[in-house]
């Protein structure tokens, strides 16, 4: 994940829908149709990789895929199940976010250029 990738779910609801990975939900999408399964990944700009999905196209004909990807642009409405703790999941993912973004200050990261000392 790239740093650029990072400010934006940091500053953005990506955060909470980060945090639904290896949860089952419906995803509305822009044509109408819907999409259930099981979220495996979520980028910054909201696409979403699904698992053992659900399809219902806009005429109500369902068909069974082994995983699906929907760019962020065609989502229309994410599910966020009942027993998800909203604020406790945007928290979390919040914490990882800084976790990995501290490491470096913390003397992790790459040791071919260190730190010059005066």
């Amino acid at each position: 994940i790239s740093i650029r990738e990072r400010t934006i779910a940091e500053n953005s609801m990506v955060v909470l829908l980060q945090g639904l990975q290896g949860e089952v939900t419906t995803v509305d999408l822009r044509n109408e149709s819907t999409a259930r399964g099981r979220v495996v990944s979520v980028d910054a700009f909201m696409n979403i990789r699904l698992a053992d999905v659900l399809y219902q196209d806009r005429r109500g004909q369902l068909t069974r895929l082994q995983d699906l990807f929907v760019t962020g642009r065609n989502v229309r409405y994410v599910h966020i199940p009942d027993h998800v703790d909203i604020m406790k999941t945007i928290q979390n993912q919040l914490s990882k976010i800084h976790r990995v973004r501290n490491f470096a200050s913390e003397g992790g990261g790459r040791k071919e250029f260190p730190k010059k000392t005066k």
